[in-house]
């Protein structure tokens, strides 16, 4: 039982993953918003992500290995999913539209062989692996930080509320 709820808790997570990294796909094709999105996913995917679920109450992070290793798994298939949409969509739109959002990057992957491409999608999924493990941690530690305080504001510090001063 306890082995497929693991499952179930990365299945969702990788769903997720897949989502975010189709939709930055999508957006990163718009000129200007572009290289924000880019950027937001390489180093902000798995904040995103793991809040979201936090919210929801899909998962309860316990361990700081566990938020770095979630966060790793997030950025790595969030960048691989922006990959396979993005790359084939620059390169349709540059030779049959003559769309060319970002020329530097369009003329590069549009000349490209497809072996290159595949180990620059590797290279920069793992980049991004490494930004949202760390970003996971962060997002491990304001949360755990935010448990605290609540904790603390909850409190009703009964030392104070002993004090009977008496006229």
């Amino acid at each position: 039982m306890e082995d497929k709820k693991k499952f179930g808790f990365v299945k969702i997570i990788l769903l997720m993953s897949i989502f975010l990294g189709i939709v930055s796909g999508v957006l990163t094709i718009c000129p200007f918003i572009g290289e924000l999105i880019f950027w937001l996913l390489i180093t902000v995917a798995a904040v995103v992500v793991i809040l979201f679920m936090t919210r929801l109450r899909l998962i309860d992070i316990m361990t700081v290995r566990q938020s770095v290793v979630i966060g790793a798994i997030i950025g790595f298939v969030s960048f691989l999913a922006f990959s396979f949409v993005y790359i084939p969509a620059v390169i349709a739109l540059a030779k049959f539209a003559n769309y060319i959002s970002n020329p530097g990057v369009t003329i590069f992957l549009s000349h490209s062989s497809v072996g290159l491409l595949i180990m620059l999608a590797i290279f920069m999924g793992v980049l991004s692996a490494t930004l949202n493990a760390f970003s996971g941690f962060l997002t491990f530690y304001l949360i755990e930080f935010s448990k605290s305080l609540n904790l603390n504001k909850n409190n009703d510090f009964g030392q104070f509320n002993e004090l009977n001063i008496r006229k």
